[in-house]
């Protein structure tokens, strides 16, 4: 062996240990907190209820956690992940809580085990060799103001099937915040042990304690005020979609940014159904991806492109001429809280970059919002609700609603993202 290979071979042999060193070195415990906080308001209805759950659901296929980002129903609502390195199958853990949060001395931390496929499930549906061709448009529009902006709305044509285009159209300026993401192996709550609900009057603030097999002692942090639950989005919308519609709502004191979206339905060319979007982005935007949690660093970067709204904004216009031929649109809202990140030890200003440390918490932060447009009394509202098709039973905060497409037809201008992108690429 040459003296060159004998180098490059105990290079190759001391970047492998480094990086199994590294890989060592990573926390023993990460614990994830999400907090959410989500209001339901449809004039002439109690807020979260009936109606609006059903409603809700059927925007959805049958998902009422979809349109706001996972948001559940009304009231507020915490989930919690527990990852420990030395047990990738998972533990039982506790998280012992302050008395604020009216839930009892702790939260039982249960490991996550995905369910396997029905053994009795098949896949016998039968599928025409020739499918048929996607009908149907999207119709985006962006930005505040009474009047629709040059260059608006951008559209995508389902029967283009254009990958290129339908790529462009999905893209978002949203970022990725790692939080509770139920990955297979960690400990969770909400469980099936463990499903006590979230009161309103709970409060996060004091001192929060994390244990368990594998779990360093010293896994406690505190919470204070400025990390409790936001308040509800209350927001209101004056006016009717023709003329403009008015957005307004109560600023929060620790929400870092606003987003709002708005989608709802018409009939198109050729009796196509048409789907129309619109965002407060001053840029073009589908806001999907950005009704989830968000960063901090993601937010400042959105607020400097003038994606979302500044926390001093508590108001919006819709233009007119978007929604005046929708048979029926929705509102959702979202507040960016800030992020809680804690770890022992403490990590330095200028933390080099192979620091890791013993563990690691985070808490993130959201409140979610949605109303109707057009709605403006409760006589509009109970027009609407003859029309539920038997949905009112709909739950809220984890309760099952199955996909109510058959009585969709029914519902005049309630969108159905999931149908009408259903096929889009063969599926």
């Amino acid at each position: 062996m040459s003296a060159s290979t004998r180098t490059v071979l105990a290079a190759c042999i001391a970047a492998g240990a480094l990086t199994a060193h590294a890989q060592n070195r990573a926390p023993a415990a990460q614990y994830w907190v999400d907090l959410s906080t989500a209001s339901m308001s449809i004039p002439g209805m109690p807020d979260g209820g009936g109606m609006g759950a059903g409603l809700l659901g059927a925007l959805t296929g049958g998902n009422p956690a979809a349109a706001m980002g996972g948001m559940g129903g009304s009231g507020k609502s915490l989930d919690a992940e527990l990852h420990v390195r030395a047990r990738p199958a998972g533990v039982e853990g506790t998280h012992a809580i302050p008395s604020g949060m009216n839930m009892g001395p702790s939260l039982l931390l249960m490991p996550y085990r995905p369910q396997p496929a029905g053994h009795g499930s098949t896949h016998s549906e039968q599928r025409s060799d020739t499918p048929e061709k996607p009908k149907g448009r999207i119709l985006m529009y962006w930005g505040c103001g009474d009047s629709i902006a040059a260059g608006q709305p951008r559209i995508l044509d389902f029967a283009k099937q254009n990958p290129a285009e339908y790529a462009q159209f999905f893209s978002s300026h949203a970022g990725t915040s790692k939080g509770v993401q139920n990955r297979a192996g960690n400990a969770l709550w909400p469980n099936e042990r463990d499903t006590k609900r979230v009161p309103d009057n709970a409060s996060l603030q004091g001192e929060h304690a994390v244990s368990g097999e594998g779990v360093p002692p010293g896994l406690k942090f505190s919470v204070g005020q400025e990390y409790d639950f936001l308040p509800r989005a209350s927001m209101t919308a004056k006016g009717q979609p023709r003329d403009g519609v008015q957005l307004s709502w109560p600023s929060m004191q620790h929400a870092r940014a606003y987003f709002l979206q708005a989608q709802g339905a018409a009939s198109g060319p050729d009796g196509a159904q048409d789907m129309i979007l619109w965002s407060s982005s001053e840029k073009p935007e589908n806001g999907w991806a950005l009704m989830g949690y968000q960063s901090p660093a993601q937010v400042a970067r959105l607020l400097q492109q003038k994606i979302v709204l500044q926390p001093s904004v508590t108001n919006c216009t819709i233009p007119k001429g978007i929604f005046d031929k929708a048979e029926g649109a929705m509102v959702n809202m979202i507040a960016y809280g800030p992020e809680l990140n804690v770890s022992h030890p403490p990590r330095p200003a200028k933390a080099p970059a192979d620091w890791q440390p013993e563990w690691t918490a985070r808490v993130r932060i959201k409140s979610t919002g949605m109303t109707m447009l057009g709605m403006a009394d409760g006589a509009d509202a109970q027009r609407g609700a003859g029309n539920t098709g038997g949905m009112g039973g709909a739950g809220v905060n984890g309760g099952t609603a199955e996909p109510q497409e058959s009585v969709l037809p029914s519902l005049p201008g309630v969108p159905n993202p999931v149908r009408m992108l259903k096929g889009l690429f063969g599926g």
